[in-house]
């Protein structure tokens, strides 16, 4: 997959913006805070309906304008396909393909992105929450039905929710709240699929994984991934709890119903649904220990690469649409010299690639191919190599 051009109108510091990208590599240069990121932060969009440095869309609309539009054109081999998203401030996004409007859903069907950034680091540093935005960013791209079923988990979740904080305010408990089994079915139909879904993707992720840690971290370190689940009776987010693999999804909706029965007085006292997909954390290890907390800097920093880089050779491996674009922000500045040479080596071949960067000497030479300026909101021109 190729993005061959890309538009912007009141989408962060641009108000308007167009800039043609080629096969290969393609480096956004500019001072930090020029719009380098936005950018990129854009064609990632259409991939994953959402953004790595926010967690809802408002941010990503122009100060003063109630919506911003991101317009790009792809190309699939020799087919071309024209997308676009309304972002909006207030209300529900809109999409376009090829003109004819879609829900945003279908937007990651065409468009397929892997993207590496500085906050990668918190997928392996930070709260379950990063590690889960993760896999389910991922899971979509593979599975764009899949937005769909997390949209509705969410849905349900909060109301869900809200219904438990209700009953805690009025008093209210046990049996006499019989509208609750209504939103556990519910939650248990939709939330089964989530973890099925999670728990498949981490065993084929693992020999990508290991195989892309090894090329960067130039040491074999043994990284593992897998899923640690509320259903199985602990809180991931508040104590340790045992691992769970691909092998035990058979009778993760048995599990996740009796878990919510054995927590339902717990979640009456707290006014909170404390069993889901919404609790779970994927545990990273490298040498047989937590990443998070024991692993050196270069150390996590490997482990965030390899997640992305296995990601993109899982894509790459069965995607239609031919590579995913593999989007570099602003990571070469955060490397050694020799992590630097190896990343570079391990993207060079995909078919297109996007790298930001706030110095030209930052990227490696084999990624100097094509150099756009950026400044204040604004394409100042390119240059080839």
């Amino acid at each position: 997959m190729i993005v061959e051009q890309l538009s912007l109108v009141d989408f962060r510091n641009y108000a308007v913006a167009d800039v043609a990208l080629s096969p290969g590599a393609n480096v956004f240069v500019g001072r930090n805070g020029q719009g380098k990121t936005n950018l990129v932060e854009a064609i990632a969009f259409f991939a994953t309906l959402g953004s790595h440095r926010v967690s809802n869309d408002a941010p990503m609309v122009r100060h003063g304008a109630d919506a911003a539009i991101v317009r790009a054109r792809l190309a699939h081999g020799e087919r071309r396909v024209q997308l676009e998203a309304q972002l909006n401030r207030q209300g529900s996004n809109k999409a376009r393909v090829n003109g004819a409007a879609v829900k945003p859903s279908e937007l990651p069907r065409y468009a397929q992105v892997v993207l590496f950034a500085p906050e990668d680091l918190q997928i392996v540093r930070g709260d379950p929450s990063s590690r889960r935005r993760f896999a389910d960013q991922l899971l979509i791209q593979r599975t764009p039905r899949m937005a769909g079923v997390l949209a509705d988990y969410d849905r349900v979740l909060k109301q869900r929710t809200a219904l438990l904080k209700s009953a805690k305010a009025r008093g209210i408990r046990g049996d006499a709240l019989t509208t609750l089994d209504v939103w556990d079915d519910k939650l248990v139909t939709l939330g089964t699929q989530v973890i099925r879904a999670r728990l498949a993707l981490a065993g084929e992720l693992t020999g990508p994984l290991v195989d892309a840690y090894a090329a960067i971290a130039g040491a074999d370190h043994s990284p593992e991934l897998v899923w640690a689940l509320s259903v199985d009776g602990a809180d991931p987010e508040e104590d340790a709890v045992a691992a769970a693999s691909a092998a035990d999804a058979a009778d993760i909706e048995a599990r996740f119903r009796s878990a919510l029965a054995t927590r339902r007085s717990a979640e009456f006292d707290r006014g909170l649904t404390l069993t889901g997909p919404h609790r779970d954390d994927l545990l990273l290890r490298v040498r047989g220990l937590p990443v998070k907390g024991y692993a050196s800097h270069g150390e996590s920093w490997s482990v965030a690469l390899a997640l992305r880089l296995a990601s993109a050779e899982l894509l790459r491996a069965e995607s239609r649409l031919g590579d995913p674009v593999l989007i570099l922000d602003d990571v070469f500045a955060e490397l050694d010299a020799d992590r630097r040479s190896r990343l570079a080596g391990l993207v060079a071949g995909y078919e297109q690639v996007v790298v930001t960067a706030a110095v030209d000497d930052d990227v490696p030479p084999a990624l100097r191919a094509r150099t756009v300026r950026v400044e204040g909101g604004r394409i100042l021109g390119e240059q080839n190599d």
